[in-house]
């Protein structure tokens, strides 16, 4: 991965919190793997930095970071109160209907990092609306109320509603061929899915500053994202 700006990732700031917009296959902490991570990234920007929560590395969207101990503490109390409220779109597989659709489904991680409901696990809470219906998929809102492991893809693959490219929790990857009718893939060429990764996105989340005041901010779709939503747009 070529080397991020994380100038550039800056959607908000102040002198307590950054809000980025974390780039998909970006690691939130360190990861062998990777020459970089979000908070190496963070820290070489303010010293004391913290993350406040994590996205999974295929995830995109809104991350906030903290400053200072004082701002990580403040946010930290809002999340355990569960006072902070983050959006997520995901594109998923089927036609769907929901309208303040809640499941509440308790969640249990193997060491593997696999969720899957059951009865076990910690309780976990989400709740879904369709924002558009096409063709074959629909775009959803997905409000977590909880934050367990993958909770939102697991709850959507209960909902049958698999997320996109989501292959650990049935998801399918989209393919431009089944969207578009006269669809004529060069020859000796191998399709690639529109998008690479799982179809979910942060959206935007909002917390209370260390002055009482709201903190709401947006992060714009990664262009991968975009363009997925654009051809089902265009082949709805």
């Amino acid at each position: 991965m070529k080397k991020v700006d994380f100038q550039n990732l800056i959607l908000f700031e102040n002198e307590d919190y950054l809000v980025i917009n974390k780039p998909p296959y970006l690691s939130s902490l360190d990861d062998r793997h990777e020459a970089q991570n979000i908070l190496d990234l963070a820290k070489a920007h303010t010293a004391d930095a913290q993350l406040c929560h994590r996205l999974d590395k295929e995830t995109s969207g809104c991350l906030v970071i903290a400053k200072h101990p004082e701002a990580y503490r403040h946010l930290a109390i809002q999340f355990e109160n569960r006072e902070v409220e983050k959006v997520y779109h995901a594109v998923v597989e089927g036609i769907k209907e929901f309208s303040e659709e809640l499941v509440d489904r308790n969640l249990l991680a193997n060491n593997k990092g696999i969720a899957k409901v059951s009865k076990e696990g910690k309780p976990a809470q989400t709740i879904f609306n369709t924002l558009k219906t096409y063709y074959a998929h629909t775009l959803v809102e997905c409000k977590p109320i909880t934050g367990r492991l993958h909770q939102i893809r697991v709850h959507l693959a209960y909902l049958k509603s698999p997320i996109c490219g989501d292959t650990l929790y049935g998801g399918n990857p989209l393919y431009l061929s089944s969207l578009k009718r006269r669809f004529n893939l060069k020859k000796d060429t191998e399709e690639l899915p529109i998008m690479q990764r799982v179809s979910l996105h942060a959206y935007s989340i909002r917390f209370a500053g260390l002055d009482g005041k709201d903190i709401s901010v947006h992060a714009p779709y990664p262009k991968d994202f975009q363009v997925l939503v654009q051809q089902l747009e265009k082949n709805a």
